[in-house]
Parts: C-alpha cells; structure tokens; sequence
C-alpha cells in the first residue's frame, strides 16, 4: 500500500459559499442618483447662463462619479481582505476589527529612515551589520562546552604563547576564518555560573555551530572536567582594558611581501587595509589570522583596521620588522 503523503492537501471548492456583495453596490447607487438630482438643480438654477449651468453640472458629475468610484474601490478591497486565504481553515471567520476603516490617526508612523531624513532619529548604521558577521553584539548564542589542553596557550589565531589560561577555542563556521580571533565571550551554564573568556584558536570538526572548546581551566570553573560536556549560552563583551592595539609583521616580511597582524584590539577586527596610492585597499584575511599584502603594497605604511561595530582607527607607518611587536598607542571604544 502506498504511504499517505504529509503535505498539506490544497483547499477545495466545497465549502466555499458565494456571497453577493449588496451593500456596497446600493451604496455606489445612492451616490450616482444623488448626484443626478444635483446636477439638475444647478442645471436649471435661475440667473446661470446656460454654458455656466453646464459646467457646474458637468463638475458636479464629475465629483459624484469619482466619490462612487473611490467607494466601491474601498468596499471591494475590504471584501476581499476579509475573506479568507486559500491555505486558511473552512471554519475561519474575519473578525469585525478586520473590516474597520483605518482613522487618520491610525496612519503609519513614519519609517525611522524617513525620521533618520528629517533630523529626528537616527537609523542603525549597515556598516555595523556588515562587518560583525556570525558573531553580532548583543546576541545571545547557544550551544555546548567541551574542554581541551591549551599547552602554552597557542593556538590557530598565532597570537603566541600566554600565561592567560581563560582561553577558547572557537567552532569553524563561527570562527570565520579568524574572525573571532581575540573576541572575548561571556560563557554561562545552565548552573548560572558564568566566566568570561578570549578566543584565541580554532576547534575544527566534530566541534558544531555554536561550540566552544574551553582551555581545562576555564571549563572547570563551570562544571568538573568529568562532566566531559554541558550546555552553555555565550555573547560577545567589549571589555574595560587598558591596553592598546599592536602590530606585528610576519616571519619572512619585506617591502615586497608581507603578512601583518594586529594584537590586543579590545573588539574583534573586522578589517584591516593599507593606505595606496589610490587610497585605502583591504588586505585579504588567512586562517591563521594574518593580512596578507601578497605584491607588497602598503608593506611598512600607514595602516586603518575597522572593527565590528564599524570604528576605525587610522595607524601611522611603522617600519618592516619580522615577527616583532610594536603598540601603536590606539584602542577601539568600549561598547
């Protein structure tokens, strides 16, 4: 026997019942017979020229006929959205707040785009949303903490070893190709027990969407290592901190090749560009966190790194040096 299928059959015609529409059209009739006898009155109205008479009549049929019209427009749209869609049930009824007629103060309010015009409010900047990505501010994420040994602290984003051991490692797809490096994220478990840690590498397959691979030391703090994995919430923070944003330049960079990372940036790093001749150009971002300036260009010059809320800070020159740390003395604002 075949399987009955589980997709929602289309809705017959059985049940559906004609209703001629009288009121709206005894209504167009008043309004046409009204202005009949309008259009006779001003016609023959003592002391009006014929050709004035005329005129008045022809206007007043005019106005008659485009009230008839604008009427039975209204009274057709009304009819129609009141009558139920071809995927609702036989048995759902319009109620009567579906066929009042909207009053002007039940216009739209304006759009805040159209505020944001008028000098009133401002709209959310799309440079914002563009360059957050999958990790946004003020987004809650859920997902699973699992625990790894994070040995000297290491990891894909190369930022180096560390003494810091509040560390995670990010899951591929929200990792985005080192997008999340340096991001701190608040953690919680169900417990309620929350801590706050900063992605520093990348945990690559089994690990799902939405997971955090934990240094051992981080994850103990929300449940015994033992219990191998739990359910967490995690969110981006943008934390006080007193430091300031660094470049390094990679191993093996000259003026005609180079690789350029920027460290300690208190939001994760959208975007890093040089400045060209022709103005700004953004370099093309690897795995393992580096900008690469594949022909040289803008190697050793200034340099403008955005974050995800769309901040820029403009760096002056700094010299080619190799696998050297050198602060620029800047910070991305606190969100």
């Amino acid at each position: 026997m075949a399987s009955s299928s589980h997709r929602r059959r289309p809705r017959t015609d059985q049940n559906f019942e004609w209703r001629p529409v009288r009121g709206p059209l005894l209504a167009v009739a008043a309004v046409v017979a009204v202005a009949l006898v309008v259009t006779l009155v001003v016609a023959f109205r003592p002391g009006d020229t014929a050709g004035t008479g005329q005129g008045a009549a022809d206007r007043a049929v005019s106005a008659a006929s485009s009230t008839a019209s604008s009427e039975a427009e209204a009274s057709t749209t009304e009819t129609a959205s009141a009558t139920p869609s071809t995927g609702s049930s036989a048995s759902s009824k319009p109620t009567a707040s579906a066929r009042t007629t909207p009053t002007a103060s039940a216009a739209p309010a304006t759009t805040p785009a159209r505020r944001a015009a008028a000098g009133t409010v401002r709209t959310p900047s799309t440079t914002t949303a563009l360059a957050a990505g999958r990790i946004r501010p003020g987004a809650s994420y859920q997902g699973v903490a699992t625990s790894y040994d994070a040995g000297n602290g290491d990891g894909a984003c190369s930022f180096g070893p560390t003494d810091d051991v509040m560390t995670a490692a990010m899951n591929t797809a929200d990792y985005e190709t080192a997008k999340a490096c340096g991001a701190y994220v608040s953690v919680r478990a169900a417990s309620g027990t929350s801590i706050t840690v900063r992605i520093t590498n990348e945990c690559p397959a089994p690990c799902a969407v939405g997971q955090l691979d934990l240094s051992r030391q981080a994850f103990a703090k929300l449940a015994p290592l033992s219990a191998g994995r739990i359910a967490i919430t995690w969110s981006l923070l943008s934390p006080a901190t007193s430091d300031t944003v660094s470049i390094r330049y990679k191993t093996g960079s000259t003026q005609y090749w180079c690789g350029i990372q920027a460290i300690g940036h208190r939001n994760p790093l959208a975007r890093l560009e040089v400045r060209t001749g022709g103005g700004w150009l953004a370099l093309t971002r690897t795995g393992y966190n580096y900008f690469l300036s594949e022909q040289g260009t803008g190697c050793g010059g200034e340099l403008r790194l955005t974050d995800i809320y769309g901040e820029q800070l403009t760096v002056p020159a700094l010299p080619v040096r190799p696998d050297t740390v050198q602060r620029t003395g800047v910070q991305f604002a606190r969100h």
